[in-house]
């Protein structure tokens, strides 16, 4: 039977398991409910049993040094922590507080908890931990955590052991003055930092920013890129956790890149320009040297036929024969020489741009417009060759591969600039057509376009058809 003076004791673990121990032979004199639940046992089991038989561990010299003070009154509770062992042989981790309790039959009450689930969440916290810290300590770079306050203030709550090797300053110096990392950034890319920054928390979208630092230990200036995730602190500000990386030497390769497409586009730019004098200069001699010369044979073959025997047919015929021969000759040289260098040029590029549209429509029977918004466009020497090349090779690829059946021109000049755009209502393009290795005469117009400092785009148009559009500055 309970007696009324332990129940004050019992009921401050009402929750818990509750063992009432007799100071003398050790039996439980009661267990509740959840006690016996968890242990399988009976009440009456439990009866003939003692603390020692449960927690197999616990020596009784133990459990009795542990339970002196509290018997002579030194100690008012005590505590302990031990394995019980279940009906089934199963276990589980038990901690217990301890009282006495002096009535006239004087007890132990014992009030225990259950911290298997404690326990569990000790081993999976330290098994999170060591993955963090391998994951920390294997990644290249400088995991952190960096909170704005309301004040508008930085801190850094959490800096991975890779600070000092990135930045070139101790953790705990950095975290104590949080100045030193805006000071690292250089005065140029400073703005760009803060503007990223309030733009990830105004927008609680990822934190990601390249920029420049200077590391005074080691003198020198590297790239490092910053990304993050922000998540709100209530009443505290925001806070980013996320990693820093040195992508010096990527940052490097790149601009490598860039200076030598540059190169690229340059020599580009200078051999396009070299052929075209070059062909300036062939179709010239063609035109003056060989053009000239056929002119003088025909000349010289027409006094020769006035002075053939009447009475010769054949010497008649040969001459005929040559003369038309000539002819031919001198119209080949014509049209290699306008392939070579188109002579309308020097008319200007409306003028060029509108006796190709009308040559392209004669030779392949496509209905080809042309509009221009001035009878004069004034073009340096080069952008006027390069722009109709670039016609040309648009109305090229329009006759091998468009299957059109008409095409819009059109040549628009502003102040600043010159736009020309071509639209047929053929077959389209396809994406994977423009980046097929050989294509080379789309990759050809985009070189020349890019090498007078313009845009040149080929797009598909909806309902079937392609627009190449060209724009290029003006040369000042």
């Amino acid at each position: 039977m309970l007696q009324a003076e332990w129940l004050p004791i019992i009921l401050q673990g009402s929750y818990s398991e509750i063992y009432v121990v007799d100071c003398d032979t050790f039996r439980f004199v009661h267990t509740n409910q959840a006690a016996r639940k968890n242990l399988h046992y009976t009440a009456a089991e439990l009866a003939v049993m003692t603390p020692l038989d449960l927690a197999q561990s616990v020596s009784r010299e133990v459990l009795q040094n542990i339970l002196m003070p509290l018997g002579c009154g030194k100690s008012s509770r005590a505590s302990l922590d031990t394995i019980h062992t279940r009906k089934d042989g199963s276990t589980y981790p038990i901690e217990f507080r301890l009282f006495y309790c002096g009535a006239k039959h004087p007890v132990y009450i014992m009030l225990g908890n259950d911290i298997s689930a404690r326990h569990a969440s000790a081993k999976a916290l330290r098994l999170s931990e060591a993955r963090f810290r391998a994951i920390v300590s294997n990644t290249p770079g400088l995991f952190f955590q960096i909170q704005q306050r309301t004040d508008g203030t930085l801190t850094f709550p959490y800096l991975s052991d890779g600070c000092h090797a990135l930045l070139g300053i101790a953790i705990e110096r950095l975290r104590a003055d949080s100045s030193l990392f805006l000071n690292l950034i250089l005065p140029e890319d400073r703005p760009s930092f803060l503007k990223s920054m309030g733009d990830s928390a105004n927008e609680w979208k990822t934190w990601n920013w390249d920029g420049r630092i200077w590391v005074e230990k080691w003198k020198d200036v590297k790239w490092i890129n910053l990304r993050s995730t922000p998540r709100s602190l209530p009443g505290e500000g925001v806070q980013w956790e996320g990693i820093m990386t040195n992508i010096t030497e990527s940052k490097l390769e790149e601009e490598e890149i860039k200076r030598s497409r540059a190169q690229l586009a340059e020599l580009s730019a200078h051999v396009e320009t070299v052929k075209e004098k070059e062909r300036m200069r062939i179709a010239r001699e063609i035109h003056d040297d060989v053009g000239g010369n056929l002119t003088a044979i025909k000349m010289a073959l027409a006094l020769v036929k006035k002075r053939l025997p009447a009475d010769d047919s054949s010497l008649a015929e040969k001459a005929v024969y040559v003369e038309s021969l000539v002819d031919r000759t001198i119209e080949a040289i014509h049209r290699i020489s306008a392939d070579l260098r188109p002579g309308i040029l020097d008319f200007g590029i409306v003028d060029a741009i509108d006796w190709q549209a009308k040559e392209f429509e004669k030779q392949l029977g496509i209905p080809c417009e042309f509009n221009s918004n001035k009878k004069e466009i004034a073009l340096d020497p080069d952008q006027a060759t390069a722009l109709f090349r670039i016609f040309q090779e648009a109305l090229t690829n329009i006759g091998k591969h468009a299957q059109a059946s008409r095409v819009t021109v059109k040549l628009a000049g502003t102040n600043r600039s010159v736009r020309l755009t071509i639209a047929d209502n053929g077959r389209g393009i396809e994406a994977t057509e423009r980046l097929k290795p050989k294509s080379f005469g789309i990759r050809g117009m985009t070189e020349r376009a890019n090498a007078l400092g313009g845009q040149l785009s080929v797009s598909a148009i909806p309902g079937g058809g392609t627009e190449v559009a060209l724009r290029i500055p003006l040369t000042e």
